[in-house]
């Protein structure tokens, strides 16, 4: 083995050494270079080749099935019908109508110009596709979003609105340069601009082609006549004939006509000098007067036509189109009524309004009141006309966005009071008063503007604007200024239209889902293509927000303090707010408007089913104000008609309360924060609210349960002073015969004003009351029964009591007394007689003179007596000598009726000469006796 290793080895080494030298052993060989690069270009243009295949594969597919160019198509229209919301009945056919056809050699070249550097610069160097401009489109979409800028050429439009649909697919696309590249093999570049001048649509009333326009917005006789800033200006309406038209929104006309001129001034067709001058016209100046009427749903066409083409870019006046709307036929019919002052009484020819009836489940629009005495093609109230909102913004931007983010409750408590802007700026209620700590609620159905502030402040004005958003409301975008506070009360700078607002509204009743308001739902094309136009409905916000808003919005219908209680109508639900604007100082000062003049007054309102905006005022400041309570309360009585009739026959439904909300009683705001009621909360201040659930109070308020305890310790106060007090009251009472006649008195010292008396008597014939009631008082009982004792008894409201008696004197008694002329003898009372005797006196000198009359005998001694005691009240000797001498006198009398003795004559004026029989005691009031013979006297 190890000879064979040996051997083995040997012829290895030898092998090494018999190799050429210079090569080393082991190293790799070298591939040959550019192997790998050949295979990737290989690789790629096989890849090239495939898709190059694949794609005119699928080009060819694609243009398979497109229609042909048909002379007949281009040159002629076909009409399109309008279906109302039950898919059969045809309200209308448009199209073809409205149409003067002009040649290419019969439109100048100004007009031309218009529009080629308008729609298409490069008109006159590509063949029917301009991929240069595809390029700076796609660029332009990157750079500012999809949509911001188009790539068609003025022949692909010409395609697109003849032979195609509007369906936005790469198929479609294809087709449509296919076809613009084989219009261009076909006909000139002069016919197919003729074709586009005579086909494309400029305004609503079916104003359709060039001279049409001209004749429509400038009253020319022929399109010859347009000057450059006419021409400017109706090469600039096709984008968007709606919102740049020179007699709706001659502001937006403007911009888009001073865009037209500075394209051509850019693209050399005139001279930026010439562009300069044209934007000095008025964009209104040579409008022609708007004189067509419209026809019966017109108004609501009109902005069929708008959406129509929005949505799908086809014509409805030449594209044969099924259009299927949601028109109710009899809600339009009563809207037009309306607006045909056959339903309420408008002020004057120059007073307008504006009125859409939205479908709150769908958000289709029912009906549309456009304005009064409108022409074709005119302002339309409902839809394009834009006002400030005043308080009807408030649900949108202040409440609604507090609940939804901040959970509010109803009831959340907000001080009115002295308040200003974040800047500075002083913001004042309508009434210039402020109400204190009130209720979201409240302050939403009083319209507060300095709570609807705090609730936009606490929000946030992002948050504020972002729920706006979502209700198809775009602020600043819109108004071209910045979002402020002020908008948080409608202080817009152009506002919003009845559209708008009726389809923000409607989401509240619709439980927070958003349906834009639209009036299509499909159209359908001649080759049987369909497209589905409904909106798809969107979460706006929570449905605990909107219930709680629309239970807010009930209240300003429904309390005494809501500012649309006129709404109110029987068997329905209804929640709606008001809203008003100002107009500026400079409008008040040269137009001569009081301070009260407003400008734009609104009521947006909703039921179950139907939501309603409706705006009224005056399509300019010099037109006119609104200051009469019929004009002030226009908006809500078209609402009220308008709500009532649509709802006739439907079922009427009602807002039904979510899991999410709860209700709960609470004690009305007094602070900032809400409490439950305790048991001594007054009903009065105890009120249900709604809370979102989990959020709900769970305190008790303590208010009225301290202010119990402390009125508790108070009234025991009062009751021990009133005890106190009652003890020191003393009533007194005194009892007197004399002249036939007891006389009675009574009082009390310490009586307070409010101490009353109740007397009571009792004698022979049982017991009565004899007087009740306040202050001290006096009777006098006439005719006594001789020999009887009369007592009486006074008692106070305090209950302290006194009494006091009398014995009336038999015949012989008086007798004897009456023949006695012993001084001592005018002594026989008690004491307390004697210390009541001055008051006596003088509370019954003016009661005897009436006694006196009754009995002319006695009367001179009577008189004496009474006037003795009138001037010595307070002298006991000269009372004495007076009752002597009254005893004398009526010893004379007695001795002139034969010698006997009778009892004292009648004060109901008996004669006094004749026997009369004895008659029992009877009270009469006021009287005291004359002279009497035992005076008592009474303490002060």
């Amino acid at each position: 083995m190890s000879d064979n290793y040996r051997s083995r080895e040997e012829r290895r080494r030898a092998m090494n050494d018999n190799k050429p030298e210079g090569k080393s052993q082991g190293k790799p060989k070298k591939k040959k270079k550019g192997g790998l690069f050949r295979k990737i270009v290989a690789a790629v243009l096989l890849i090239g080749i495939i898709g190059l295949i694949a794609g005119v594969g699928t080009f060819f597919a694609m243009i398979s099935d497109a229609p042909k160019v048909d002379d007949s198509v281009l040159k002629n229209s076909f009409s399109s019908k309008v279906y109302a919301n039950d898919g059969k009945t045809v309200v209308k056919e448009i199209g073809a109508q409205k149409r003067t056809y002009v040649q290419y050699d019969e439109i100048p070249q100004v007009v031309k110009n218009a529009f080629i550097a308008t729609e298409d610069v490069r008109f006159y160097k590509h063949h029917g596709v301009d991929f240069y401009r595809i390029g700076g489109a796609l660029m332009a979409n990157f750079k500012n979003g999809f949509g911001a800028e188009g790539g068609s050429t003025i022949t692909q439009q010409v395609v697109k609105n003849s032979f195609l649909s509007p369906k936005k697919t790469v198929k479609r696309k294809v087709q449509e340069m296919w076809l613009a590249y084989q219009l261009e093999r076909k006909y000139s570049k002069q016919q197919i601009l003729e074709m586009y001048l005579n086909k494309i649509y400029f305004a609503s009333g079916e104003v359709y082609g060039i001279e049409r326009a001209a004749e429509k917005f400038y009253g020319v006789k022929s399109v010859k006549d347009l000057t450059l800033d006419e021409a400017a200006m109706l090469a600039g309406l096709p984008k968007a004939p709606t919102t740049y038209n020179p007699v709706t929104n001659p502001e937006n006309a403007t911009k888009r006509r001073n865009t037209v001129l500075n394209l051509m001034a850019k693209n050399g067709f005139i001279t930026q000098a010439e562009a300069d001058k044209a934007k000095q016209v008025d964009v209104q100046a040579h409008l022609a007067k708007q004189t067509e009427s419209t026809s019966k749903y017109d108004v609501f066409i009109d902005q069929v036509i708008e959406e129509v083409k929005k949505k799908t870019d086809a014509d409805p006046f030449s594209a044969g189109l099924e259009i299927y709307t949601t028109l109710d036929t009899n809600a339009q019919d009563y809207v037009d009524d309306v607006m045909n002052n056959k339903v309420v009484n408008f002020p004057n020819d120059k007073f307008q309004a504006g009125l859409v009836v939205v479908d709150n489940e769908t958000g289709g629009i029912q009906a549309i009141g456009g304005g009064r005495n409108r022409v074709s093609g005119g302002l339309n109230f409902a839809t394009n006309m834009r006002r400030q909102p005043g308080s009807t913004i408030k649900p949108i931007l202040d409440y609604g966005p507090a609940i939804e983010n901040l959970k509010w409750s109803t009831g959340q408590p907000i001080k009115d009071e002295e308040y200003h802007y974040s800047n500075g700026t002083p913001i004042r209620n309508f009434g210039r008063n402020y109400k204190g700590w009130v209720s979201a609620r409240e302050a939403l159905g009083r319209s507060l503007n300095i709570p609807a502030l705090k609730a936009f402040q606490a929000t946030g004005a992002d948050k504020a604007k972002e729920f706006a958003t979502g209700l198809g409301l775009k602020l600043d975008e819109e108004d071209g200024e910045a979002y402020s506070e002020s908008y948080s009360i409608g202080g817009f700078r152009t506002g919003v239209t009845p559209l708008q607002m009726a389809g923000a509204y409607s989401a509240f009743a619709n439980e927070g889902m958003y349906n834009a308001p639209h009036t299509v739902t499909k159209v359908k094309f001649p080759d049987g293509t369909e497209i589905d136009l409904t909106p798809k409905p969107k979460r706006a916000m929570q449905d605990y927000t909107a219930f709680m808003m629309t239970d807010m919005m009930k209240s300003v219908v429904n309390e005494s303090y809501g500012t649309a209680r006129a709404v109110r109508t029987p068997g329905l639900e209804i929640a709606g707010k008001t809203g008003t604007s100002n107009f500026s100082a400079d409008e008040k000062k040269r137009y001569n408007i009081p301070d009260a003049g407003e400008k734009d007054v609104w009521f947006n309102g909703f039921t179950p089913n139907y939501t309603i905006s409706v705006w009224t005022g005056y399509e300019t400041a010099k037109d006119g104000y609104i200051l009469s309570p019929n004009e002030t309360g226009m908006a809500k009585n078209i609402f009220k008609h308008v709500i009532t009739h649509i709802s006739e026959g439907k079922p009427k439904g009602s807002f039904k309360q979510p899991d999410s909300v709860v209700e709960r009683s609470v004690e009305k705001p007094t602070g900032k924060d809400l409490k439950r009621p305790s048991g001594s909360t007054p009903s009065s201040l105890i009120t249900k609210e709604y809370f979102v659930r989990g959020t709900a109070p769970t305190k008790v308020s303590q208010t009225f349960v301290k202010k119990e305890k402390e009125e508790k310790k108070e009234e025991k106060k009062e009751d021990k002073k009133e005890k106190k007090d009652n003890k020191d009251v003393k009533p007194k009472i005194t009892a007197s015969y004399s002249g036939g006649a007891i006389s009675v008195n009574w009082s009390a010292s310490n009586a307070a004003s409010d101490t009353t008396f109740t007397v009571t008597m009792s004698s022979p014939n049982g017991s009565e009351q004899l007087a009740s009631g306040a202050g001290a008082g006096g009777k006098t009982i006439s005719n006594p029964a001789p020999g009887a004792t009369y007592s009486f008894t006074v008692t106070t409201n305090t209950g302290e009591s006194a009494s006091s008696s009398v014995k009336v004197p038999d015949s012989s008694d008086q007798a004897t007394e009456d023949d006695s002329t012993k001084p001592e003898d005018d002594g026989t009372t008690d004491d307390n007689q004697n210390e009541d005797n001055s008051n006596t006196d003088q509370n019954n000198g003016s009661d005897q003179g009436d006694d006196s009359s009754t009995q002319p005998d006695d009367n001179q001694n009577s008189n004496n007596g009474s006037n003795n005691g009138g001037n010595n009240s307070g002298n006991t000797d000269n009372n004495n000598n007076d009752s002597g001498n009254a005893n004398d006198g009526n010893s004379g009398n007695n001795s002139n009726n034969g010698g006997t003795t009778t009892p004292p004559a009648d004060n109901g004026g008996s004669d006094s000469g004749s026997q009369t029989p004895q008659t029992p005691a009877t009270p009469s009031t006021p009287a005291t006796p004359a002279t009497p013979q035992q005076e008592p006297t009474t303490e002060n």
